[in-house]
């Protein structure tokens, strides 16, 4: 087995201003779509601490997360790739103006809840819908089910 045989592992995050979500429009696969701003768990790298780069890399939103939404699971139908993604719940805390959107990203937008979820808008996969649901619904955990990274055990000598 190599590498892209194993899930992917993304953070998202889910953030709520009254009744609009912050969502950023992407091409996937040659197809415009909408998603929450999420990205891969780099190696090494804490989830939550990939939670909020990724939105400020997507979105020039820095976050403060809140809750954990949920953890999903996706077969991508176009590339059979295995995604396993944490959904966090944050709060916008500065929109930094001079950041550097993702290449990838065409904008970020505030679009209301009931439109994505009526699907006015496309959404990039099944996952996307059911963080929607689950928000709405007002499930809600907390940010301690994740417990920080810890650095690796060093070998010791004797």
């Amino acid at each position: 087995m190599n590498a892209s045989d194993y899930p992917h592992l993304t953070a998202s995050v889910l953030i709520a201003d009254q009744n609009t979500i912050l969502m950023v429009n992407e091409i996937d696969n040659g197809i415009n779509v909408w998603n929450q701003p999420a990205g891969h768990v780099e190696v090494g790298e804490d989830i939550q601490a990939a939670a909020v780069r990724e939105t400020l890399e997507e979105s020039r939103y820095q976050v403060q997360l809140t809750h954990l939404l949920g953890i999903y699971q996706n077969i991508h139908a176009a590339t059979g790739v295995h995604y396993l993604r944490a959904c966090f719940i944050a709060e916008a805390v500065s929109l930094v103006e001079n950041a550097q959107l993702d290449a990838d990203i065409l904008q970020a937008a505030w679009l209301p809840l009931d439109e994505l979820l009526a699907g006015k808008y496309p959404l990039r996969s099944p996952i996307v819908h059911q963080c929607l649901l689950d928000y709405q619904a007002g499930q809600r955990f907390p940010l301690n089910c994740i417990q920080p990274l810890q650095p690796p055990l060093q070998s010791q000598e004797r």
